[in-house]
């Protein structure tokens, strides 16, 4: 019997249908044929529209600066799910991590305990999600900052929220234009207005 007869796939352009109970974390590594970047929310798979210009181009400004940032301790990755638990595996835009979390090239998912920033750049159909659903699971899980990434004129504005421990929920500490700048977790600065910008 295939895999795909398994998981209820029944032709080239089937949905799979899902087991009594709703998916897990570890479907995700096993489902056949999933497209990508599908996350688990809540027992069920989130397939995400066509990336626009403005979020490939956010992810890439961040991504980057971040890597040219992050002290040594740390890592940056792009697009990779962290497994909060059986029933959620969300994939961040950007996140950092502890380095020594890096287990391989065949990782497919990070612990919420070795994430240190989890990034969300907001499309059309992410913005129930990332508003207002991940930075709930996020937090419950205890990831120390989140920044939610908005467009303003194709410019990134950026949200930076910080965990309470007291209250498991994330507090506003600020909304930056034009230029990011903080001093947790870590010393961070970056020109936002150069998302646009090519590299020569």
């Amino acid at each position: 019997m295939s895999a795909a007869h398994d998981y209820g796939l029944d032709g080239d352009y089937a949905w799979p249908r899902p087991p009594e109970g709703g998916w897990t974390a570890d479907d995700l590594d096993r489902l056949p044929n999933l497209p990508p970047h599908t996350e688990l929310i809540d027992g069920s798979l989130i397939f995400v529209s066509p990336q626009t210009n403005f979020h490939s181009r956010a992810i890439r400004l961040l991504e980057n600066a971040l890597l040219a940032q992050v002290p040594d301790e740390l890592d940056v990755q792009r697009e990779m799910t962290i497994k909060l638990n059986e029933r959620n595996r969300p994939e961040p835009d950007v996140m950092v991590f502890k380095a020594d979390a890096d287990i391989g090239p065949g990782q497919t998912w990070y612990r919420p305990e070795d994430v240190l920033i989890a990034v969300e750049v907001v499309s059309k159909d992410s913005e129930e999600r990332d508003r207002e659903l991940k930075p709930r699971k996020y937090a419950a899980v205890g990831i120390p900052h989140y920044w939610r990434v908005e467009q303003n004129n194709g410019l990134p504005v950026i949200y930076v929220y910080e965990l309470d421990p007291m209250t498991t929920s994330y507090v506003p500490m600020g909304i930056f234009h034009n230029r990011l700048k903080l001093t947790e977790p870590f010393p961070i600065d970056i020109d936002l207005t150069s998302v646009n910008r090519r590299r020569r």
